[in-house]
């Protein structure tokens, strides 16, 4: 099973959108808040802007989108 990290900020709906479906579809995952000192090292490896971007195995996926999701964990 591919790894997963949610890379997400409080107050963001799209994250929590990400967050509940991983969650109803009982996958684990780690979050990572990048307003944190240790997540904003973390994403910043990512060279990408704005959350929610989760990262699959090696993949990164920007914004959430089920469809796109579920394509890069298969």
């Amino acid at each position: 099973m591919k790894r997963v990290v949610l890379y997400s900020m409080d107050k963001c709906p799209h994250c929590q959108s990400a967050k509940q479906y991983l969650e109803q579809q009982r996958i684990p995952y780690r979050l990572c808040n990048i307003k944190s000192p240790n997540g904003q090292k973390e994403f910043a490896l990512t060279r990408l802007r704005g959350v929610p971007v989760l990262k699959i195995g090696d993949k990164l996926l920007k914004g959430f989108s089920v469809n796109e999701f579920n394509k890069l964990f298969k």
